[in-house]
């Protein structure tokens, strides 16, 4: 069997996938940029394929080689719309527009967010829709689209610090009282994303969000039972500071030329009723069903490392 094409594979996500696949025995060609400063960050068996998705030969190529494509790259860091575009956007385009040229039947998996479900809510979101939307209108190919909610586990950096906070015994959510959000743990993402490639003709075409099986999301409430143990204080941080903050830091960036996490956009996001998802279509189309509850999960991350090394 050819090997997957793999892009964002030093990320977060993408080294949970990059494990997954070797211990499957499926190869890994993974597209790294040359300048990246996390070459380290690719196993040993990993094929590295070191050329810009802008790079349309070197693309053709790899792409004519490969049994699948995985598009895992993205960017969660911005002021505007445009510092989401490269990854988010235009290297989804890249690719699609590289598989219509091979004019192969090879399957794309695009991992998206399930923010794309609400591309006016901030420019991240739009940025992930519309980069769903290059597949959905352009693609002459087979190609899958996931929607993962919230993603934790070895070597995250966005949900450990409220994940360790919570460990502590404090929660301190942003959105309304009974807001409610899915989670999921990046191996079992990761092992929905090998029942993808085992299963991809009955995915065509289709776009699917995923969790971790706990029905209708968790409350705050819940998440820090679990995650403390039992013993929790609940503080809320009130709309208008959250808002305040983001457009604080907005400005700051501005002059600092950083990139952001923390934007008006990013709290219109964290203040939303919910983020939910539902494992079902995807269930029925592959036979996947996460294994990893958030008691399970949060556990091995605290037992296995205290301090979890961020990508």
């Amino acid at each position: 069997m050819n090997p997957v094409l793999l892009t964002g594979a030093t990320g977060f996500i993408g080294r949970r996938l990059q494990s997954a696949l070797a211990a499957d025995g499926t190869g890994v060609m993974a597209v790294v940029r040359p300048a990246s400063p996390h070459l380290d960050r690719l196993d040993g068996g990993v094929e590295k394929l070191l050329f810009s998705l802008s790079d349309a030969g070197q693309l053709d190529a790899a792409i004519a080689r490969a049994s699948a494509v995985i598009y895992c790259a993205g960017s969660v860091r911005g002021r505007t719309l445009e510092d989401f575009r490269a990854a988010n956007i235009d290297g989804v385009r890249s690719v699609v527009d590289s598989m219509n040229r091979v004019a192969a039947q090879t399957p794309l998996l695009l991992i998206s967010s399930l923010a794309a479900s609400r591309p006016r809510v901030s420019d991240y979101a739009n940025s992930k829709y519309l980069g769903e939307r290059e597949v959905s209108q352009h693609a002459s190919f087979p190609w899958t689209i996931f929607r993962p909610p919230a993603v934790y586990g070895p070597g995250d950096r966005e949900m450990l610090p409220i994940l360790k906070l919570a460990r502590k015994g404090l929660v301190t959510p942003v959105g309304p009282v009974d807001q409610r959000l899915s989670l999921i743990h990046a191996d079992d993402l990761a092992a929905a994303v090998l029942a993808w490639l085992k299963a991809s003709a009955n995915c065509n075409r289709q776009t699917y969000t995923l969790d971790d099986g706990h029905a209708g999301g968790y409350s705050w409430d819940e998440i820090a039972a679990v995650v403390s143990g039992g013993s929790y204080r609940r503080l809320n941080i009130p709309r208008w500071l959250i808002f305040a903050a983001g457009k604080v830091n907005l400005a700051v960036s501005r002059a600092l030329g950083y990139a952001p996490m923390l934007t008006p956009g990013k709290a219109r996001e964290l203040t939303q009723d919910d983020w939910v998802c539902n494992n079902r279509k995807l269930t029925e189309d592959t036979g996947w069903l996460p294994k990893i509850t958030l008691k399970d999960g949060v556990k091995a991350l605290f037992q296995n490392n205290s301090s979890p090394q961020n990508d």
